[in-house]
């Protein structure tokens, strides 16, 4: 039961940060210089794991070229809860060229639906406003050993 509203908890969270990024993201190309650095995520800003099993991290890699006229440097990512870890190419990547937003979900406790959220602080964005992405999938219980 415990482990229910855990998950209950944790579903209501996301979907409510969910619906605030997404609301975010409307003004996010009105704020942007033309001429500076620009994400374009190859399969865009959101990726479905599906079901995934309790027990191994889940992990994605986001792939984004930097679509705008000028280097594109991410100072920082973080993540709308602990069970999820963002890496992040810490060179500046140059027009025209790519690289990887890697966020990994520990599946082991999480049973149940799950959305989670990854800020990207850059400057493709101006001011305080960040860039973000969003995995989502649902964790089954892993099999009792012996069955």
């Amino acid at each position: 039961m415990k482990k229910l509203i855990i998950a209950l908890m944790c579903l209501s969270a996301g979907v409510a940060g969910f619906q605030t990024s997404a609301y975010a993201q409307a003004p996010q190309a009105a704020t942007t210089d033309p001429n500076g650095p620009k994400f374009s995520f190859k399969d865009g800003d959101t990726f479905d794991f599906g079901t995934v099993t309790e027990g191994p991290n889940a992990e994605h890699k986001f792939n984004f070229r930097n679509a705008g006229k000028s280097p594109l440097i991410i100072t920082n990512a973080s993540a709308s809860c602990s069970c999820t870890v963002p890496a992040w190419p810490k060179e500046p990547i140059l027009p025209g060229k790519t690289g990887d937003v890697t966020v990994s979900f520990t599946t082991k406790g999480h049973v149940g639906p799950f959305i989670k959220d990854v800020y990207i602080q850059s400057n493709a964005m101006k001011g305080n406003e960040r860039y973000t992405i969003h995995i989502k999938g649902t964790v089954v219980a892993a099999p009792a050993a012996g069955k």
